[in-house]
């Protein structure tokens, strides 16, 4: 309807601002907004195609209805000191008066040329006892192009008002402001204190100065029905004159092209804020993923250096092994126990007495002692995940980051209960008796095809050949009587032979030892590493992914809000 009232010249601008605001109510599908502000953005977009719209706003008791009739010169609306406008009233051109009802909205006729050009629309009080009737009017305020707010000059500004006021202000609406009934003044010098007050206070609750116009509807209403003009105490012809000579169609224009663009604004500003409290909130997120990365990375390096020092224990074992050794050949394979030797099953019960003794039961101790603090370590790292993952639950349980973020809060909500939970099923759940269990088993049947096996009858055995080959030789060596040479060659070669026949066998079990328990260690660490990150998976993959899109979300705001001012100022150049 607008475009055939256009010039040529301002043909784009109209596009150009129902392109913008379409693009923006496309961003408003991809995030969580309010029904309320999709409705708004919709019906902006339509005011476009709309006459002029002037809304009028205030308390109820500031005598809006009568300020409109003076202003259309008859008694159209239904005056009083109760809330008589219970719904929303809108204005328009025709012949005659009537009044029917569309929509839950009283639709006025009268013939009245200011009617032509624009539509008045008069909104229940801010102050109204049905909350209902406000929420209306504040619904109603976004669609308008300018605001007129009636306040009274005996109530200037109340609580309803101001707080009435600064939503306008979030709207970018442009407003003026009727302070009624100054007939209730008593002369010039109040009038002008009460309209410098208000001057001030809406400078503060509007942030620009408002045009402030002080009238008296009633006595400009009395003479306009008398048929006479307006008394100068009425001062309503200043008024008047704003409606009808500033508000030409190049203003009404500007504002109708720029009150829609406040509106958009407003929401993108909404927008941006809930993207921004979104984003900070993931900043803690992804410092929480970091921690536990870190953590995981220090649990490696701690338990690989202290791994180190306790694998040391068991080596302590076998080296202490091989030292009773040494000694027991050096005391055994002696020439003086030359006919002892000849008893093999002596020999090896002594050296399975003397020599290996307690290794296989002192070895599984120290292998046991590595499970319980390999498991130990493991349950410390869960306990450590499921603390830092309670902390940023606990730190934003009570949060909300804004009127956008619901899908947002409640994933990211979501994953924080099903992760943590998994972290203190984890911990809660923890058998230390059950996984030692699990990890010894593996171990013994990594070690069971190992030398250890051979710590006990094995080298026994060993020793008792090593032994026995000794008698035979010594017997040889009687008969042909060289008794010298048996103490100075031939035992102590074999001697010698079984010293470094038992340091073989060890070194083999050492190493063979070593290399299981450290394979066995090092995948029992990878494995708690893998499982930690397999349970944090959802989670990091949610705020990485929750990061990109805000990115995007924003960059593209950026760009509309850029875009928008632009066209703002276009639009200021309407002369």
């Amino acid at each position: 309807m607008i475009e055939r009232l256009l010039p040529p010249e301002h043909q784009q601008l109209l596009e150009d601002d129902r392109a913008l605001l379409g693009d923006l109510a496309a961003l408003l599908a991809k995030v969580e907004v309010s029904a309320e502000d999709r409705a708004t953005l919709a019906r902006s977009i339509a005011s476009l195609e709309d006459f002029f719209l002037l809304v009028i706003a205030g308390e109820f008791n500031a005598g809006k209805s009568a300020f409109i009739n003076a202003l259309i010169g008859q008694r159209i609306l239904d005056e009083g000191v109760t809330p008589t406008t219970s719904r929303i009233h809108l204005l328009r051109f025709g012949e005659t008066v009537e009044r029917r009802v569309e929509d839950g909205v009283a639709i006025v006729t009268a013939p009245l040329e200011l009617l032509r050009e624009l539509h008045i629309v008069d909104t229940p009080g801010t102050n109204a006892i049905d909350r209902e009737h406000e929420a209306i009017t504040e619904d109603y305020v976004p669609g308008s192009d300018l605001v007129l707010f009636v306040t009274s000059a005996d109530r200037p500004f109340t609580e309803s008002e101001r707080a009435f006021l600064e939503r306008i202000r979030e709207w970018g609406k442009k407003v003026v402001v009727v302070v009624n009934k100054i007939d209730h003044l008593a002369g010039e010098g109040e009038i002008a204190e009460i309209t410098g007050f208000i001057v001030e206070s809406s400078k503060r609750l509007l942030g620009f100065e408002p045009a402030v116009f002080p009238v008296s509807a009633k006595l400009a209403l009395e003479a306009k029905v008398a048929g006479d003009e307006p008394p100068v105490a009425s001062r309503f012809e200043a008024l008047e004159d704003f409606v009808v000579d500033r508000l030409d169609a190049a203003e009404r224009l500007r504002l109708k092209l720029l009150s829609p663009l406040g509106v958009g604004r407003h929401l993108s500003d909404q927008i941006q804020s809930s993207v921004e409290a979104q984003e900070k909130l993931l900043e803690g997120d992804f410092q929480a993923l970091d921690d536990i990365e870190r953590q995981l990375e220090v649990y490696r390096e701690d338990m690989a250096r202290e791994f180190r020092f306790r694998l040391a224990d068991v080596e302590k074992v076998l080296h202490a092994f091989e030292n009773r050794g040494h000694e027991f050949f050096d005391e055994t394979l002696r020439l003086a126990n030359a006919f002892d030797l000849m008893n093999r099953s002596k020999i090896q019960a002594d050296f399975e007495r003397k020599v290996v003794a307690e290794v296989p039961q002192e070895i599984d101790a120290k292998v046991g002692e590595i499970i319980d603090w390999l498991i130990n370590g493991e349950l410390r790292l869960w306990e450590a995940v499921r603390d830092r993952l309670a902390d940023r639950q606990a730190a934003h349980r009570d949060r909300i980051v804004g009127p956008h973020g619901a899908r947002f809060e409640l994933d990211r909500q979501r994953l924080l209960d099903t992760v943590g939970g998994a972290a203190r099923k984890s911990v809660d759940t923890f058998d230390r008796r059950q996984e030692a269990a699990r990890l010894a088993e593996s171990l013994q049947n990594a070690l069971a095809s190992t030398a250890l096996i051979e710590v006990g009858a094995g080298l026994g055995a060993l020793v008792a050949v090593i032994a026995s080959s000794t008698a035979v030789d010594i017997t040889g060596i009687l008969a042909a009587s060289t008794l010298a040479v048996l103490g100075l060659f031939v035992i102590p070669a074999r001697r010698k032979k079984a010293k470094a026949q038992l340091k073989g066998k060890i070194e083999t079990l050492r190493r063979t030892l070593v290399r299981t328990v450290t394979e066995e260690f090092d995948g029992e660490v990878e494995k708690s590493s893998r499982r930690i990150l397999k349970s944090i998976a959802p989670y990091s993959r949610f705020v990485r992914a929750e990061r990109e899109k805000l990115s995007s979300l924003s960059s593209e705001l950026e760009r509309l809000r850029r875009a928008m001012a632009d066209l703002a100022d276009r639009i200021e150049q309407i002369r």
